[in-house]
């Protein structure tokens, strides 16, 4: 049987989560219409200015479609004007003039509409930044809602993570997280929790909480990381290994015999547990927890584990 002996350090109460990194200001640009690309420029990269050109999609049948309507709409300001002379000369009846102005009218409107949908056809900047990425080719069918450019700044930067409605209430504002990244294996990250959305999602039982990094971090926008917020710590706490608890209940070996004790246990981790009272400083504690001892049971030690 094997027994660990107590000893001191910190403990920490984790909540894990998994996130993204992303920056705090950026936009999306997706076409609304699904149209080839027969214009992008090669800004990836680059500063641009709020409403730059980002791409153009093919717009010639609707340049078409309006310039048809431009036709009907001379005609029609001319027989308005041809009524209009008429009708001051009792040529023409009033009920005539007015079904060619609202028929003018309707056009006009219709010409309106068609010029608004043509701009829908031009890809802009949303703000001013950097196009962080760039997606998509000249000659490429662009599908609606396809993101085809990120524009954003580059710092500061954030990391995005869901976590579950159950550790939601421990999370604060300006707590502290831990972060690992598979590109940086060796190296310290830290955040700090920055904001946690009001309003959970219900299907997936989970509430996005933002983490603010420093300026100097070397993680880069897309990084995904592993998220561990210290949501309680306490210094120089008596420890036991997390295996040997049950409950509120270990063995330990006194006088070659095991004695189930009941403690009071502070924060738990996956590899050691806080022991509030219960027990002795110097007491040997059978780990794992044996579910099959008895109490008073006479025990052969293994070997002590630290």
């Amino acid at each position: 049987m094997s027994v660990a002996t107590m000893s001191r350090g910190d403990a920490a109460e984790i909540v894990y989560a998994s996130g993204t990194v992303e920056p705090r200001t950026w936009a999306k640009v997706a076409p609304v219409v699904r149209e080839r690309i027969v214009e992008q420029c090669n800004c990836e990269g680059s500063r641009v200015s709020q409403g730059d050109v980002l791409a153009r999609l093919d717009d010639s049948e609707e340049r078409a479609a309006l310039a048809e309507l431009e036709a009907r709409r001379s005609l029609a300001q001319e027989d308005f004007r041809r009524l209009s002379v008429l009708a001051e000369r009792n040529a023409a009846s009033r009920q005539a003039l007015d079904r060619s102005q609202s028929e003018l009218l309707q056009i006009e409107a219709l010409v309106a509409g068609r010029k608004a949908r043509l701009e829908t056809y031009v890809l802009r900047a949303p703000s001013p930044g950097i196009v962080l990425r760039q997606d998509g080719e000249v000659g490429e069918v662009a599908e609606l809602g396809t993101v085809l450019f990120w524009v954003g700044e580059p710092k500061p930067l954030l990391v995005v993570a869901d976590v579950n409605e159950e550790d939601i209430p421990r999370v604060e504002i300006g707590q502290r997280a831990l972060l690992r990244a598979d590109a940086f294996p060796k190296q310290k990250l830290e955040a700090q929790v920055d904001s946690i959305t009001p309003k959970g999602d219900p299907a997936t039982k989970t509430y996005r909480v933002r983490f603010r990094l420093p300026d100097e971090t070397p993680l880069r926008i897309g990084m995904s990381t592993d998220i561990n917020i210290v949501v309680q710590v306490s210094k120089n706490a008596l420890l036991i290994p997390s295996a040997a608890v049950d409950q509120n209940h270990v063995f330990v070996v006194e006088d070659g015999r095991s004695r189930r004790r009941d403690i009071r246990i502070g924060i738990r981790g996956t590899g050691s547990t806080e022991v509030l009272a219960g027990l002795d400083e110097k007491a040997l504690v059978v780990t794992p927890y044996p579910a099959d001892l008895a109490d008073g049971s006479r025990v052969i030690i293994s070997g002590p584990e630290e």
